[in-house]
């Protein structure tokens, strides 16, 4: 076992991991942060995306020791002080159904607006193209993130 600190959600966290336990595991089975899913276990899918440093990566193929001394932010954490004006878009397009995936594309979504505050349709669409979802034909999807990037 390691020792590792960083920052998650904002708060400076130490835990010891096994050199070969993955985030996604160290965050749900441990630290009890329930927003990234466990769903393909091979990157795919996009359901276990988190923000690492701020940019969106699989915290299914991220291993735990990566993260000492970075940053690491899940839904929990951008919402923290309310929803945010994307997580309200999301609300008001109906853009989810059964939500498994929702933390994923919204976190995606949070670094899309973040690095371009107005992107294109084919913009968003490539973004999320690492996001699969199940429900919504993602139509819905991709009309909320353009309505909060100031898109009709």
């Amino acid at each position: 076992m390691t020792d590792i600190t960083f920052m998650l959600n904002g708060e400076a966290r130490t835990i010891a991991v096994d050199p070969h336990e993955v985030l996604l595991d160290v965050l749900r089975d441990r630290l009890g942060i329930k927003s990234p899913k466990a769903g393909c276990n091979r990157g795919d899918c996009g359901t276990c995306t988190v923000l690492l440093d701020g940019r969106s990566v699989r915290s299914c193929l991220i291993l735990a020791i990566e993260v000492d001394g970075h940053e690491v932010t899940t839904l929990e954490g951008i919402a923290a002080d309310g929803l945010t004006a994307l997580q309200e878009s999301f609300i008001a397009h109906d853009a989810f159904q059964c939500g498994f995936c929702a933390p994923g594309v919204i976190l995606t979504a949070t670094e899309l607006l973040r690095d371009n505050p107005h992107p294109s349709m084919e913009e968003v669409k490539e973004a999320l193209a690492g996001n699969l979802c199940r429900c919504t034909g993602y139509r819905p999807i991709i009309d909320a993130v353009m309505a909060a990037g100031g898109e009709p």
